[in-house]
C-alpha cells in the first residue's frame, strides 16, 4: 500500500473501490485532510472495523463505537488512563521490565531467541496489573487469558482470505473468546467486592480503606458508580449485567492493544539502537546525568520518583522517531453526506459513498511534510521550529489525534521509556536473521527445495528491511525477531 501512495504523491489522497469485500475507500495521507477528518469532523468509525474487531473485543469498542455510546464509556475509562493515574503505576511497570531484564540476561551466551515473544509476555503482564490489578507472572509462567488472546490473533486478519474463511476461525475464536470472558468477568466481580468492602462501614464506626494504587478497572466501577448514584448499585450482590458485558469488551481491547502494539514497538526500539550506536551512546550518558552512573540504581529512582522519566528528552525524541518509522497502526473512518475534504491542492473529495482508510505508515514518509523522510533523524524532535527537520504535529499521528486518540498512550510512553532506562546501559540487542535464514534453509525438506528451484526464493525484504512489519496483530516484526543479547562494552 505504502508503493501505491508514491503513484498519487501529488494529491496525497486516492479512492480504491473493494467491492463486492468493502465498500469503497479513501486512502489518505496528507496532513490536511486527515486533521479534517479526525479533528474537524470527528466522522464515524467504519462498519467494516466493527467486523474486523468482533473475535477480538467481543462486541462494542471504544475502537468501533461512535457516537453518545463511544463517548459514555471513553468517560469512564478516561479516569484510569489518566497522566497521573499512569504515574502512580510506574512502580508496576518498573517490576515488569525487571523480570524481562533478567530473563534477557539468562539469554546472554544461550543463542538465538525471539524478542518479540519476550516484549510481548513482557506487555501481557504489565496491562493485566494496570488494567485488572492481575499480578499474573506472566513472564514466568503461563496465562490462561493470554494464551487465549493468542489463539484469537493467530487465527485474525484483516485481509488474508486464508485465514478468514476457513471454517474452523469462528469457532476457535468464539471458545477462546468466552475464556477470555469468564476471567474478565471473575477479575471485574473482585474489584466490584472490594469497592463495596472499601465503603462498607464496620459496627464501631470505622470504614475499609481502598487501596492506595488503583486499576483502570476500579477507577472506572467508581466512575460508573458516582454517574448512578440514585441507583444504589453498592447494595447490589454482583455487578450489574450490562455493565459487565461492555465493560469486558472495553478491557478486552485494551489487552490486546496494550500488548500487541507495545510489544512490537519495544522490538522496534531495540532494533533501531542496535542500528544507530551513536544514539545508543547519547541515551546511555542521558541517563547517565539522570539516574546516577549506576544502571541498577535507576529502578529504585524511578519507583520513588515516577517524574523522573520526563528528563528524559534525548530518549523521548529517539522514541518518537521509531513510532515515526514503525507506526503501531492507522484507524478507518465512513463517510457522511455533505462532508467533503480538501487536499493540500485544493481539490475537493465528497465522502458521502465513501470511507477513509488514514495510512499513517504512508503519512510518516510523506517526503512533502518530512525533511530527509526515509534518514532515521531523532533529532527532528528536538530542534524548534526555525529549522527546516521541525515536524508539522499534524503530520505525526501514531496514537492518532483529536478526540478519538489512543486512551492508553501514557501507558505505552511509560513502558518504552522504562524498559529503555533499565536495559540499554549494559546490554546489547542486535537481529540474527542471518543466522535465522541460514538454520531455515538447512532444515528445508527435499519437496520444499525442489519448489524453490523451479520458484525461487521467496521474498525476505520489504523496502529493504529483513525486520519489516507483518500484518498480524500490531504489526510485528517479521519471524518474531530473531537476536542476540550481550553484555555492553564499555565505551
Amino acid at each position: 500500500m505504502r508503493d501505491l501512495c508514491e503513484e498519487f504523491a501529488d494529491t496525497e489522497i486516492f479512492l480504491m473501490d473493494f467491492w463486492p469485500v468493502y465498500p469503497p475507500l479513501y486512502t489518505v495521507f496528507g496532513p490536511e485532510p486527515i486533521n479534517q477528518i479526525c479533528n474537524k469532523y470527528n466522522l464515524p468509525k467504519t462498519a467494516v472495523l466493527s467486523r474486523f474487531m468482533q473475535p477480538v473485543t467481543g462486541g462494542p469498542d471504544l475502537v468501533t463505537m461512535n457516537g453518545d455510546d463511544w463517548r459514555y464509556w471513553r468517560s469512564l475509562f478516561n479516569p484510569g488512563f489518566s497522566t497521573g493515574a499512569m504515574l502512580n503505576n510506574v512502580p508496576h511497570v518498573v517490576d515488569s521490565v525487571l523480570v524481562f531484564r533478567e530473563k534477557l540476561v539468562q539469554m546472554i551466551g544461550k543463542g538465538m531467541f525471539s524478542l518479540d515473544e519476550f516484549t510481548t509476555k513482557l506487555t501481557m503482564e504489565i496491562i493485566l496489573k494496570v488494567t485488572l490489578d492481575d499480578d499474573s507472572h506472566y513472564q514466568k509462567s503461563p496465562n490462561i487469558l493470554a494464551t487465549a488472546l493468542g489463539r484469537i490473533l493467530s487465527w485474525h486478519s484483516f485481509w488474508d482470505p486464508r485465514v478468514l474463511m476457513h471454517p474452523f476461525r469462528p469457532l476457535i475464536q468464539r471458545y477462546n473468546g468466552n475464556i477470555i470472558n469468564r476471567y474478565i468477568r471473575q477479575e471485574l466481580e473482585r474489584r466490584f467486592q472490594e469497592i463495596k468492602a472499601a465503603h462498607a462501614v464496620d459496627p464501631d464506626g470505622t470504614q475499609g480503606k481502598p487501596k492506595a494504587i488503583k486499576s483502570v478497572t476500579t477507577l472506572a466501577l467508581e466512575a460508573y458508580m458516582a454517574e448512578t448514584q440514585d441507583l444504589d448499585i453498592l447494595r447490589n450482590e454482583r455487578l450489574d449485567e450490562r455493565f459487565a458485558h461492555y465493560a469486558t469488551c472495553q478491557i478486552r481491547l485494551f489487552l490486546f492493544a496494550g500488548t500487541d502494539a507495545t510489544a512490537s514497538i519495544m522490538v522496534y526500539v531495540y532494533h533501531m539502537l542496535a542500528k544507530h550506536p551513536a544514539w545508543l551512546r547519547k541515551l546511555r550518558d542521558e541517563h547517565d546525568q539522570v539516574f546516577g552512573q549506576d544502571p541498577d540504581a535507576a529502578a529504585g529512582v524511578l519507583k520513588e520518583s515516577p517524574g523522573f522519566l520526563n528528563n528524559c528528552k534525548l530518549t523521548v525524541a529517539f522514541i518518537k522517531e521509531v513510532l515515526r518509522i514503525y507506526g503501531p497502526a492507522g484507524t478507518m473512518r465512513s463517510g457522511l453526506p455533505g462532508i467533503t475534504v480538501t487536499d493540500h491542492q485544493g481539490n475537493e473529495q465528497p465522502m458521502e459513498y465513501a470511507g477513509a482508510n488514514i495510512l499513517h505508515q504512508a503519512l510518516h514518509v510523506n517526503p512533502r511534510v518530512w525533511p530527509r523522510a526515509n534518514e532515521f533523524l531523532p533529532e527532528r524532535f528536538l530542534v524548534g521550529p526555525e529549522d527546516d527537520l521541525h515536524p508539522d504535529p499534524a503530520a505525526y499521528r501514531p496514537f492518532e489525534q483529536g478526540p478519538r486518540n489512543c486512551i492508553g498512550q501514557t501507558l505505552v510512553w511509560n513502558e518504552l521509556r522504562v524498559a529503555v532506562i533499565l536495559t540499554c546501559r549494559d546490554l546489547e540487542i542486535r537481529d540474527a536473521y542471518d543466522d535465522y535464514d541460514a538454520q531455515r534453509e538447512s532444515e528445508l525438506s527435499v519437496v520444499e527445495k525442489i519448489k524453490r528451484t523451479l520458484l525461487g526464493n521467496p521474498v525476505k525484504t520489504v523496502h529493504g528491511q529483513r525486520a519489516y512489519q507483518t500484518d498480524s496483530g500490531g504489526l510485528h516484526p517479521a519471524n518474531g525477531y530473531p537476536c542476540y543479547v550481550k553484555w555492553a562494552r564499555g565505551d
